[in-house]
C-alpha cells in the first residue's frame, strides 16, 4: 500500500492544533491525555500525517478552548503556491512560540534591534558556509 502524503489542509489544522497547544503550555502528552489518545497520535495530528475526524476535531477545540473554525484559520493561504513558508508554519516550529514570547517581553527598542541584528548575522554566517567563517577568524 502506498504511503499517503499529508494534504495541505491536514497540515494546516495540525499546525493550528500545535500553536494552540503551545499557547496553553501543554506537551503533546498532556493534550493526548485530555482527549484520550497517545502523544504519538497528537504528534501525527500536528504533522498532518493523520487526519483528524470531525468528532475528534470538536473534542480538541473544546479542550483547547477555541472554536473549530480557529483550527482552520489560514485556510486561504494553505492552498496557495507561496515559495515562502507562512507565519503560521514558522510559528508551529519547535521553540518559535517561546522565542516570540521572550522577544515580546523585551521592552527596550534598542535591545530588540540588537537581538534582530544578532539573528540576521547568524543567518548570514550560515549562508556563507563554514569556509567563509574560517577565513574571517584568521
Amino acid at each position: 500500500m502506498a504511503k499517503r502524503s499529508p494534504v495541505s489542509i491536514d497540515v494546516l489544522v495540525g499546525q493550528n492544533i500545535r500553536i494552540s497547544r503551545l499557547q496553553k503550555g501543554w506537551s503533546q502528552g498532556e493534550l493526548g491525555r485530555r482527549i484520550g489518545v497517545t502523544f504519538q497520535q497528537v504528534q501525527k495530528y500536528e504533522k498532518g500525517a493523520n487526519r483528524v475526524g470531525a468528532s475528534r476535531l470538536s473534542q480538541i477545540a473544546g479542550v483547547l478552548g477555541i472554536s473549530i473554525v480557529a483550527l482552520f484559520d489560514g485556510i486561504e493561504t494553505a492552498t496557495g503556491d507561496s515559495p515562502e513558508r507562512s507565519a503560521r508554519a514558522l510559528l508551529s516550529e519547535p521553540h518559535s512560540l517561546r522565542l516570540l514570547q521572550a522577544f515580546d517581553k523585551i521592552e527596550n527598542e534598542n535591545i530588540r534591534s540588537m537581538v534582530l541584528d544578532l539573528i540576521d548575522r547568524i543567518v548570514a554566517a550560515r549562508r556563507r558556509g563554514p569556509a567563509a567563517r574560517k577565513k574571517k577568524r584568521r
